[in-house]
């Protein structure tokens, strides 16, 4: 065996044993404690920050793990079983406003900001959609106005994950026309700038312990240090951060189906019927069978995609394909395992109904199926 692949595995292995450790003991005796109060736990995001998580990807002399993607899904992959919120502030951190900073910010920007974010000591947020631009982002009203040495941004932003708790953003703003790909800029903004505030959290059904809300630029004035990259190149570098953000999305889909999964076939083999338990029948087997299939089909997606990320090639379509798949299959395995357990999968007092509130969001997040479909489609066209 490829020696290589021998000492990842036994590094996963540590990892997903590490995170595995720290879930069981920090998150799940919480898990509904916070999705019923709508809590976000910012403290644990801290943990989980002097343990390496918070800066999988960053590399060492930042302050980061230097991981790679395999041990990065691996790792959003095991919180996602316990508690797909979690899951999600820790792919967003890592993926969205941590990631673009180290792929696309200059020495300095690296050097101020990715420390900080990659200890957990600051949490970052990622601020693309808008309330009449979710996937249409060229239509972005957001702006920002150059000022001598300073741009002002006017505006608001939706859907940001810890735009209330957020110590830092990234944001994408319009600095030129309209439906010009050129025309729109990414900024880095710190909590506490004036003019800079956050607005209406939302009610979610589902990831109701990662924050969500709106944040609000009025006259805010940011210093044109705080530009990653060029004026102009936002666009271009909210996609490709978004293609590794997908990666994320693949690995918490993966997450929560497993954990789905695995809680349903726990209570088959152990809830009797008719004399027997439930994993007996041919209808409750094929279920777990289907299940188990979907989800090693969307890993072996999930991998592949790390693998292309890791290897610095073009992963379009398949962080896409990736995506798309893992994100439906973690809504049909979660359904399933409600219908497996019955009426007890409809109350709180069982664990499968929050993978089945939390699962949704997977395939609306960071691209929906349909946006998918629209890569996929034009990647296999174009190819």
């Amino acid at each position: 065996m490829d020696t290589a692949f021998t000492d990842l595995r036994e590094q996963l292995s540590v990892i997903v044993q590490s995170v595995r450790d720290f879930c069981e003991k920090e998150i799940r005796p919480h898990v509904m404690e916070w999705d019923e109060a709508q809590y976000f736990p910012v403290e644990t995001l801290r943990k989980l920050g002097s343990l390496g998580f918070m800066g999988v990807l960053v590399p060492e002399e930042y302050g980061g793990a230097g991981l790679g993607y395999h041990e990065y899904v691996a790792i959003i992959k095991e919180i996602g079983k316990v508690c797909g919120s979690i899951g999600l502030s820790v792919a967003a951190h890592n993926s969205l406003c941590t990631g673009h900073i180290l792929m696309f910010g200059n020495e300095d920007q690296k050097r101020r900001y990715l420390p900080l974010l990659a200890s957990g000591q600051w949490i970052g947020a990622w601020a693309l959609t808008e309330a009449g631009t979710g996937s249409d982002a060229m239509r972005m009203r957001c702006v920002a106005v150059q000022d001598g040495d300073y741009f002002v941004l006017n505006g608001s932003k939706q859907w940001t994950t810890h735009g209330i708790s957020g110590n830092v953003v990234v944001v994408m703003a319009r600095t030129g026309e309209l439906l010009d790909k050129n025309g729109i800029t990414a900024f880095i903004v710190e909590r506490g700038t004036p003019g800079f505030r956050a607005g209406k959290k939302e009610n979610k059904l589902g990831m109701r312990a990662s924050e969500t809300a709106e944040i609000i630029f009025e006259d805010c004035r940011i210093h044109k240090s705080q530009v990653i990259g060029q004026v102009g190149e936002g666009f271009r570098q909210a996609m490709q951060v978004l293609e590794g953000g997908r990666i994320s999305i693949a690995a918490l889909s993966l997450g929560i189906a497993t954990g789905a999964y695995e809680a349903a076939l726990q209570y088959a083999k152990q809830r009797h019927q008719f004399g027997q338990p439930i994993a007996n029948f041919q209808a409750i087997a094929f279920k777990l069978a289907d299940m188990a299939t979907e989800i090693e089909a969307a890993q072996l997606l999930t991998d592949k995609a790390a693998h292309l990320k890791n290897t610095g090639q073009k992963v379009t379509l398949a962080s896409s394909m990736a995506k798309y798949y893992a994100s439906e299959v973690a809504v049909k395995v979660s359904s399933e395992a409600v219908q497996i357990f019955g009426g007890y999968g409809y109350t709180k007092d069982f664990p499968v109904e929050k993978y089945y509130r939390d699962s949704k969001l997977c395939t609306i997040g960071e691209g929906t199926s349909e946006i998918q479909k629209i890569v996929i489609s034009r990647q296999i066209l174009n190819s």
